[in-house]
């Protein structure tokens, strides 16, 4: 979840963001990408200190003033090459918490959907593999927790 999850270097906040790693909460964006009614879902590193090897969407923490938009459309960049004239559409879903004892955190999710207009993705060094896979097919995966629940909460927009 943004370059903050890195175990390998600490994380120094700019200027104007917030450090969310010792936090108890920590309200994070978590995209749903879709092209022709499948998902990109992508396996996040092992060098990460949150949530190695699992497959998610792509994620961020909310840390600091940039709108949810704003945000999507960081990590989106950031994380797989999507750029702003590649995205159809912008859809929020449900705000939820998320419990991680095992990090001693509270995640608050802002599920966001993201149609685009292609499937070609590029890789950043936060994910090792990528797919793209319907609804059922992403289930079956070991996915983040709290995953599950943004799929289930975008699932009406994506079929």
């Amino acid at each position: 979840m943004g370059a903050q999850a890195s175990s390998k270097s600490f994380f120094k906040p700019k200027h104007g963001q917030i450090d969310f790693s010792k936090s108890r909460w920590a309200p994070v964006v978590n995209c749903v990408v879709c092209f022709r009614k499948k998902i990109l879902i992508v396996q996040r590193s092992r060098a990460l200190r949150y949530y190695p090897g699992l497959w998610n969407g792509i994620s961020g923490f909310l840390d600091d003033r940039k709108s949810l938009e704003e945000k999507a459309l960081e990590e989106l960049s950031e994380e797989v090459g999507l750029e702003k004239n590649q995205i159809v559409s912008f859809r929020r879903g449900e705000i939820f918490d998320q419990d991680a004892p095992r990090y001693s955190k509270t995640w608050i999710v802002h599920p966001v959907l993201v149609k685009v207009k292609t499937d070609e993705v590029r890789l950043d060094p936060e994910a090792q593999r990528y797919r793209w896979v319907s609804l059922t097919e992403a289930r079956r995966l070991e996915l983040v927790p709290g995953f599950d629940k943004v799929l289930k909460n975008l699932s009406h927009w994506i079929l």
